[in-house]
């Protein structure tokens, strides 16, 4: 008999190994290659971060300047997907459009060799934003957008396409850190799924249309979406406080709350956290933001549960405009570098990943003829 998991899930199992990132090991309680994020996100922007993640160092300021032009040179869309963005209808979720995005160009730009890795990744980096602001901008007003901003980062990019003007410094501030908060986050769920799509080794769209496709599930990446989604039910933190009570006494599934490695606390959760009280002072919010600090204070009084890293981003992402639809997307966005990082990692060092199963069905039995059967 195959040997018992020690827990559901594969939670707690070591998949392999990696030198991207730890996760509750060292610092903060995240690293990437080894820098605490609370450092990168106070000191780098996001495309220092990509840069870190993909290339293996952080860029020079000679290095890090040509890396921002190359990837403002990778933003445009192929005619070919533009026409499929525009066949996609308003009511699909917008993480479908990302994943036929991702595909339909791997069909147009096809990874020939894995000697364009490399490229590959950046131009997917450079266009995601692209992608979603396209589809978004036509089927919900009637706009066909130019994908070619003058933006110098990734961020204020999509900013830009999204509402149609020069974003803010402060937004572009904060979707630098948000980003790099998102950017990596060793073997979680979609992460695992591209490695495993990798150790086939099939070509990067695949990889990353895979891991989009885990993403999508609401108990991976749309915790920020269903936190949105409470806290605008709420008209004050009092009333917070007595609904979130009654949904605790019912049993109700509250997200954004509690992870899988963290005990105590989500080291991203403080510097979001902060940057979405200074949005809700811009705008002269006076609900949202306490709404969000009296659920955290009740989900730790009651349950001991901490926020993630999807909490406080709802709000923030709130502040600066952004439709709710799209906070997800703006992961992908992110952890596209990690995803595709993993992807490289994988093929450098490979291995089909084929595990086994524990079989818990009938014991061996003939087929009976067809006239013996109930």
């Amino acid at each position: 008999m195959a040997k018992e998991l020690s827990g559901a899930g594969l939670r707690g199992q070591v998949a392999g190994k990696t030198a991207l990132s730890t996760v509750g090991v060292s610092g903060s309680g995240l690293t990437y290659r080894g820098y605490d994020v609370k450092d990168l996100a106070n000191q780098c922007e996001f495309e220092e971060v990509a840069y870190l993640i993909l290339k293996g160092k952080l860029p020079t300021k000679t290095e890090l300047f040509g890396y921002k032009q190359k990837l403002k040179g990778m933003r445009g869309l192929p005619q070919a997907l533009k026409e499929v963005l525009e066949r996609i209808p308003k009511e699909a979720h917008p993480m479908d459009v990302l994943r036929t995005g991702c595909s339909m160009l791997g069909n147009l730009e096809m990874e020939n060799d894995f000697s364009e890795q490399s490229e590959v990744a950046d131009r997917m980096l450079a266009c995601f934003p692209s992608i979603i602001c396209y589809w978004y901008r036509f089927s919900h007003d009637g706009l066909r957008i130019d994908t070619e901003t003058c933006d110098d980062s990734i961020g204020g990019h999509f900013l830009h396409m999204l509402h149609g003007e020069l974003p803010r410094k402060l937004h572009e501030q904060v979707m630098h850190v948000s980003l790099i908060l998102y950017a990596e986050h060793e073997f979680n769920a979609s992460t695992f799924t591209a490695r495993v799509c990798a150790s086939t080794l099939s070509d990067m769209h695949s990889c990353i249309t895979g891991a989009i496709g885990s993403l999508r599930g609401p108990l991976h990446g749309g915790a920020n979406e269903a936190a949105m989604a409470m806290i605008q039910q709420f008209t004050s933190a009092d009333d917070a406080e007595e609904k979130m009570m009654g949904m605790l006494a019912r049993k109700e599934k509250i997200m954004g709350f509690g992870h899988a490695i963290y005990r105590e606390s989500d080291p991203r959760n403080d510097i979001i956290k902060g940057w979405s009280e200074k949005l809700a002072a811009d705008v002269g919010d006076t609900v949202l933001y306490p709404v969000s600090v009296r659920c955290e204070e009740v989900m730790w009084r009651e349950k001991k549960l901490f926020c993630n890293a999807d909490f406080f981003h709802a709000s923030a992402y709130n502040f600066m405009g952004i439709p709710t639809k799209l906070f997800t997307p703006i992961f992908v966005m992110s952890r596209l570098t990690g995803w595709a990082a993993h992807v490289m990692e994988q093929r450098a060092d490979n291995r089909i990943i084929r595990p086994s199963a524990e079989y818990t069905g009938e014991d061996y039995r003939p087929v009976p003829a067809i006239d013996e059967r109930d």
